[in-house]
């Protein structure tokens, strides 16, 4: 991937920078913030698109008004690191719009989700019926979020 990022010139780079900080920008904006023709920039998007840099666009929505204003962690430990376990494990949180991530990691845990829920109480339910219950989980340890001191999916392009 490395090897990827450099084939990128300046103006890829602006063109991406330009289009994290605004998915919606108009394609004549964008050709003025990088000095190229409209149709110019067009193929670089186009050919950045195709070429998986960029993956797509969505909104960013607000979870305090939509009712998932509680954010929480939870380190999940499985009782198996076989290959069928974390199959099962992977198609399971899949299924749940509750589960925004999922990552394995290495460490004293196999995997950490990042979950939204309404409040607690919500948390709570979702555990008991939906956490818990996820195949070969061992243990889980919960993080709710006090305060989101930074939230950003930007990649730094330099």
């Amino acid at each position: 991937m490395a090897e990827a990022a450099e084939a990128l010139d300046r103006v890829d780079r602006k063109i991406l920078q330009l289009l994290q900080a605004d998915g919606r920008i108009a394609n004549l904006k964008l050709a003025d913030a990088v000095g190229l023709s409209p149709t110019a920039v067009l193929a670089r998007v186009q050919r950045l698109t195709r070429e998986g840099y960029i993956l797509g666009y969505e909104a960013r929505l607000n979870p305090l008004k939509l009712g998932a204003g509680m954010l929480v962690f939870v380190e999940v430990l499985l009782d198996r690191t076989t290959p069928n376990v974390f199959e099962a494990f992977k198609a399971a949180v899949q299924v749940h719009d509750e589960i925004l991530e999922c990552h394995m990691v290495a460490g004293g845990f196999d995997y950490l989700l990042k979950t939204r829920m309404r409040d607690m109480q919500a948390y709570r339910e979702f555990a008991g019926t939906v956490l818990w219950q996820l195949p070969g989980i061992r243990e889980t340890k919960t993080y709710a979020v006090m305060e989101e001191v930074k939230h950003t999916a930007r990649l730094a392009l330099r």
